[in-house]
C-alpha cells in the first residue's frame, strides 16, 4: 500500500476559537471604540462622544466591547485633562511641549489600543484615570 504524497493530505481542521474569546463582531466593536476617538481631530470632543455613543449601545449585549469601551472612555477623558492643562500652561510656554507629547501620545496609544482590540486582546492604557467603571 502506498501513502499518499504531502501535497495530497488536507490540511488539520483549524481550532475553535477558545471559550471566553470575543467573537469577530465584539472585536469589531471594540477596535471602533478605540478608532473612533479619532473624530476629536475634526469634531471638538469627538474623542470622548465616539467612544461614549459605540459603549452605551453595546455595552449591555457584547461584553468585550463594554470593557474597552470604558477603557477609550476613560483614556479619552483622560487626554482631555491633559490637554486642558496644557492650555493653561500655554501662558508660561511649557504647555507647548506638554501639548504635543499629549497629542503624539494619544494618536499611538490610540492606534495600539485599536490595533489589540481587533487581535482580542483587552489593551489596559497607561496613565489612564479610571473614571467610569
Amino acid at each position: 500500500m502506498s501513502v499518499p504524497p504531502e501535497s495530497v493530505i488536507p490540511p488539520p481542521p483549524s481550532e475553535p476559537p477558545m471559550a471566553g474569546a470575543p467573537s469577530a463582531e465584539e472585536r469589531q466593536w471594540a477596535m471602533f471604540a478605540h478608532l473612533s476617538a479619532l473624530i476629536g481631530l475634526i469634531i471638538p470632543f469627538g474623542s470622548i462622544v465616539g467612544p461614549l455613543v459605540i459603549w452605551l449601545i453595546k455595552k449591555d449585549t457584547m461584553p468585550f466591547v463594554n470593557d474597552q469601551g470604558k477603557e477609550a472612555l476613560n483614556f479619552n477623558i483622560t487626554v482631555a485633562i491633559a490637554a486642558i492643562v496644557g492650555w493653561i500652561l500655554c501662558f508660561i510656554l511649557i504647555g507647548f511641549l506638554v501639548l504635543a507629547v499629549v497629542f503624539v501620545a494619544w494618536l499611538v496609544l490610540a492606534i495600539i489600543g485599536t490595533i489589540k482590540a481587533n487581535e482580542g486582546t483587552a489593551y489596559r492604557y497607561p496613565f489612564t484615570l479610571r473614571l467610569v467603571s
